[in-house]
């Protein structure tokens, strides 16, 4: 910045004492967002801004150190920070500047020339003033960001914790809950379902799966909260069977893997998310496939969603939910198989959850099993001679598909 004498700053510092005031009017009468809000404390701070710009510039023109000169710059930070805070945008503030500037530079071309500068000292000074507007609109600018930046995490960090609220068990006081929702900007709906996204065995992994839980919400759409609540990235999806809310959902998976939750009353959000996070690890371990990405998928499905959804495989979910009893169920119900070789077992146990499934159809058993009737009666009679009874009792045949099930999902000895 090109420096004045001391007797030329004098000229320049002399207009200073009535240069705000012809400032502040001017930024009222161009600034349409200001014509209002120059009252009060917000025109003292607008005010104090203006006085502290202007002695700045003629003391760095005079070659004087500012007194303070991250004193200074906060002022300006604040200015854009205090927009941000206002519901405005940046706009009239950096107008606001401009305005300021073009009145500066007149006032000070004419106590310049008054004082004798070079045509060349007041050009510049123009340029002098304007690389220093630049600056201080640059100041600003970063308040304003930091400010956004500001209220982005802690409105991230108030729908962090309504989100871990909801997930709680036992669940957290309803008084509780609708406080962190109001606090959070957050309506409670009637109905909401547990979105689960992932899940980190590291509990280091947490800022990760904060991060694409409020991805997911956000590409969801209006309503849905994510984050991470011990180890898993959850969304809670408001009105979850709502017009378009499930092709949302799955739009915004963008082919990566999720699970659904039932839809409930949001005091009972941690059973939906309970519900979401077995049919995730179940899906993820290979053991459910989402409809459209089944075998039997229509020619017509473009892309696999990826989105298990958990009341469609409620018996699954029942039996990984004990493990331990699943297996021994397997065990014992099937424990008449254990003495065939692989091969043979194999074949019977394909056969008897064939004929539980369509039990008595024996053409629609060899149909399903790409076999002939005859084969599908010979492999039969073995079956009745190794469960003798129990083919024919309800009970029993239920017990042996609930087995069969089991079976597939558990690995017994």
């Amino acid at each position: 910045m090109a420096t004045l004498t001391p007797p030329s700053a004098d000229a320049l510092r002399a207009t200073l004492p009535d240069l705000a005031n012809d400032i502040i009017a001017a930024i009222v009468s161009e600034v349409p967002d200001y014509a209002r809000a120059m009252e009060g404390r917000f025109g003292e701070v607008v005010r104090f801004g203006v006085e502290v710009a202007l002695n700045r510039f003629v003391d760095v023109l005079g070659g004087a150190a500012p007194k303070s000169e991250s004193s200074a710059r906060d002022t300006y930070v604040r200015l854009g920070a205090g927009e941000y805070r206002a519901g405005r945008s940046l706009d009239a503030l950096l107008a606001a500047y401009r305005v300021g500037a073009k009145i500066a530079w007149r006032r000070f071309v004419e106590a310049g020339t008054r004082a004798g500068f070079a045509p060349d000292a007041l050009y510049d000074l123009g340029e002098a003033m304007f690389a220093y507007i630049d600056e201080i609109s640059a100041e600003s600018a970063a308040g304003f960001a930091e400010a956004q930046s500001d209220a982005a995490g802690e409105s991230q960090r108030r729908r962090r914790a309504l989100v871990r609220l909801l997930a709680q068990e036992p669940p957290a006081a309803e008084e509780t809950v609708r406080t962190a929702a109001q606090a959070a900007g957050w309506s409670l709906p009637r109905l909401l379902a547990a979105v689960v996204a992932g899940e980190a065995a590291e509990p280091e992994r947490t800022d990760e799966l904060d991060g694409r839980a409020a991805r997911l919400a956000r590409r969801i759409g209006p309503g849905a909260v994510g984050a991470a609540v011990g180890g898993i990235a959850i969304v809670m999806l408001p009105d979850p069977e709502g017009p378009g809310r499930r092709k949302a959902l799955e739009a915004a998976l963008n082919g990566d893997l999720a699970a659904l939750g039932p839809s409930v009353a949001w005091p009972e959000a941690a059973t939906s998310l309970r519900r979401a996070a077995a049919a995730f690890r179940l899906a993820e371990a290979g053991r459910l496939t989402p409809p459209a990405c089944g075998a039997d998928a229509s020619p017509k499905v473009q892309s696999c969603p990826n989105l298990v959804v958990a009341v469609e495989h409620l018996p699954a979910l029942l039996l990984a939910a004990e493990p331990a009893l699943a297996a021994d169920l397997a065990r014992s119900r099937l424990a008449p198989l254990d003495g065939l070789a692989s091969g043979p077992r194999e074949r019977l146990v394909e056969t008897l959850r064939a004929w539980l499934d369509r039990p008595g159809q024996v053409q629609a058993v060899a149909a399903e099993l790409d076999v002939h009737p005859q084969t599908v009666r010979y492999r039969l009679k073995q079956l009745r001679e190794l469960f003798g009874e129990r083919l024919e009792d309800p009970e029993a045949r239920f017990e042996l598909a609930l087995a069969l099930r089991a079976a597939d999902g558990v690995r017994y000895t």
